[in-house]
């Protein structure tokens, strides 16, 4: 198991130099150095805390376990099924995410990233990994594997990272179709009106395509949220939405952008 985890993360480094020395080449600005140092500080917090997550989605989804409602064999059918249905999860977490406040201020800080690399990847909320394993509770009841489907979830957030990118540009035949893509994920981190609120798959897009969230890269993205620039402090990025939820200055902050919106409306 570490032999393998170490050759996922030297693919992880490897690209990051890639992409790094593409963006110069190119003269890309695609990287900020003090939001990449605030990627990475929010990256060690969220490795800091990983035995802590990790243990915490064992616990809640393997001791339900044995509350099963039914008992579903292991084999190579059931093992792609449970592949679909975390996938499933997936989307519907994320896309509750967008739409309900008290989650969007965890997933705020993924989205407040004003550039697009592969350091945007890891810039994912501490408190996060403790709420999204809670989707995948009917699952396990049923029957699906707790293992399988923390796998399934571990395998989609290693294709994601290579999403993050600006480096890959459209696939052709392939965007759209079955598989996510660097452009389709672009368009999903884009503060552009008709970006908001789409593409939510994680390794597949065909669940944005069955419920109407699908959008196509057709303009340049403007990346971050729609009130702008918000912080490079990591601390700053993980807590901040939070205690302006509880003080109600998140709900505030919102009608101010739905007034503004509204009176660009022709």
């Amino acid at each position: 198991m570490e032999i393998i985890q170490f050759y996922f993360a030297a693919i992880i480094v490897v690209a990051l130099i890639a992409e790094i020395i593409w963006s110069n080449r190119k003269k890309k600005s695609v990287f900020n150095l003090k939001e990449s140092l605030g990627n990475l500080g929010i990256f060690v917090g969220n490795n800091l805390m990983k035995p802590l997550s990790l243990g915490w989605k064992y616990l809640i989804l393997g001791w339900l376990e044995s509350y099963q409602f039914f008992t579903i064999p292991m084999n190579i059918f059931t093992i792609i099924l449970t592949f679909f249905l975390a996938e499933f999860g997936f989307y519907w977490y994320h896309r509750l995410s967008h739409e309900i406040p008290l989650l969007w201020t965890l997933h705020h800080t993924h989205h407040s990233g004003m550039r697009m690399n592969l350091t945007t990847a890891v810039r994912l909320n501490w408190l996060g990994a403790f709420v999204s394993p809670l989707i995948y509770i009917p699952f396990v009841l049923l029957g699906f594997s707790a293992e399988v489907l923390i796998l399934s979830l571990a395998v989609g957030l290693f294709f994601q990272y290579f999403l993050h990118t600006e480096a890959v540009g459209k696939l052709g035949i392939f965007e759209g179709k079955f598989l996510n893509t660097p452009s389709a994920h672009r368009v999903h981190h884009g503060s552009n009106e008709k970006y908001i609120d789409k593409n939510y798959g994680g390794m597949l897009i065909i669940f944005d395509r069955w419920f109407g969230t699908y959008q196509p890269e057709t303009e340049k993205v403007k990346y971050g949220v729609t009130t702008g620039f918000y912080s490079n402090n990591p601390f700053k990025l993980n807590f901040l939405p939070i205690i302006q939820f509880v003080k109600g200055n998140w709900k505030r902050e919102k009608q101010r952008i739905e007034e503004q919106e509204s009176q660009r409306l022709p």
